[in-house]
This record gives C-alpha cells, sequence and structure tokens, in this order.
C-alpha cells in the first residue's frame, strides 16, 4: 500500500496536485515541470502523483482537460452576456477567451501543447466543446440555423476570430503588450484595446452591427 501521508479525501487530493500543477506551470512552464515538485508544493508523498494520474502526462492531461472545461463555461458566459445581438455575444466570448488566459497562464499554455499529453478522448472531448461554443457564435453571426449550415467562408471566420483572441491572449501573457500597457498596466490595456479589436474584425467579417439579424435565415 502506498502512504500518501495525506489529510485529503480522494477528490480533494486530486484537486490539490491539479492546483500545485498550475502554479507549477505558470512559473517554469511545461519544461519546468516536475512530478516531485507538484507533490512537495501539494504536501503529499512523491508517490501520490503518479498514484492518482500514471505519469506526469497524465497529470498534466487532466489539467489541461478541466482547462478546456473552465474555458467552455468561460465562453458559454461571455455569449450569454450579449444578450440577442450575436455581435455583442462573439464580442463577450472573445472577452473571455482573453481574461481566462490571463487569469490561468500556466494551464492555458498547456492546453495547447499536445506533445505533452496524452491523446485522452476525455481531453478531445472538452477541447471541442469549448470550439464549439465559438462556432455556435459564428452561427448565429451569419443568420444561419444549425453549425451542420456553416460552409468554408463561415469556417473561415471561425478561423479567424480564434486566431484574433488566441494569439492575443498569447502576447498578452508573454508580456509582449507591456510597452503599450506603460503605468496603467497590462489589465487596464487589456480592458481598453481588446474591444474594440474585436469590433473591428466583426465588421469585418460580419458587415455593420445588426446586419446579421437583418439577414434571412437560411434553412437545411
Amino acid at each position: 500500500m502506498i502512504d500518501m501521508a495525506l489529510p485529503y479525501h480522494h477528490g480533494a487530493l486530486r484537486e490539490a496536485l491539479v492546483q500545485a500543477t498550475e502554479s507549477l506551470l505558470a512559473e517554469r512552464g511545461a519544461e519546468g515541470f516536475s512530478l516531485r515538485e507538484v507533490a512537495r508544493r501539494a504536501g503529499v508523498s512523491p508517490a501520490a502523483p503518479a498514484y492518482h494520474f500514471g505519469d506526469a502526462a497524465g497529470l498534466l492531461t487532466a489539467v489541461a482537460s478541466s482547462g478546456f472545461e473552465a474555458l467552455t463555461r468561460a465562453l458559454e458566459a461571455g455569449d450569454a452576456s450579449g444578450g440577442g445581438d450575436p455581435m455583442a455575444a462573439l464580442r463577450g466570448q472573445g472577452v473571455a477567451y482573453v481574461q481566462f488566459a490571463l487569469r490561468h497562464p500556466g494551464r492555458f499554455r498547456l492546453m495547447f501543447r499536445q506533445g505533452k499529453l496524452h491523446a485522452e478522448a476525455t481531453l478531445v472531448q472538452h477541447a471541442g466543446a469549448a470550439h464549439a461554443v465559438l462556432a455556435r457564435g459564428v452561427c448565429r453571426g451569419f443568420g444561419l440555423a444549425t453549425v451542420e449550415q456553416l460552409g468554408e467562408p463561415h469556417w473561415n471566420a471561425v478561423a479567424a476570430l480564434w486566431s484574433l483572441v488566441h494569439g492575443y491572449a498569447h502576447l498578452a501573457i508573454a508580456g509582449k503588450f507591456e510597452p503599450y500597457a506603460a503605468e496603467a498596466g497590462l489589465e487596464a490595456f487589456v480592458q481598453r484595446s481588446l474591444g474594440p479589436i474585436l469590433d473591428a474584425s466583426l465588421r469585418g467579417l460580419f458587415g455593420a452591427p445588426g446586419a446579421a439579424s437583418k439577414r434571412p435565415r437560411r434553412r437545411g
């Protein structure tokens, strides 16, 4: 029997290891990750992470999978903030995406480091759920009834919007916007700049505000 030397019950232990992993990733990145250091930060025996997750990649995969779950919830909340306006909903998604990255930089970087992760069905499922929120938003933006009606130009819009917020998020957490932020700080710069950038991109992709709601809805 492995002595975990823990005050945790099973679920609390897993969460403690996930939180310790995210903290370590934020400080050192995936290259500086080790199961032993995660165990030390969580206050458990070195055997505990391997016992629960199999190996380092197993723990990292679990962290990435839960990250996509959290990102999906954030995107859904951002989408809902737009009410019935498709453009406002997409804008809300974009802001939520970047805010998630700023709040969880270590986890966010890991989520897209496929070489460090197991190709588990749960991870693929949760990543797909996050992507589906954006796809549904673009579907509404074009006035389409179902995602199945999205054609190549529509998927290009999905790719464009994802690339915009993903690239912006990576630049932000890498500190590349600090020269622009000046004394106001990064958070203030993001709040000031991201909305107008998204608005301009949405106008380019979908036309003037309200245009989407005026388009006739295509039927399958």
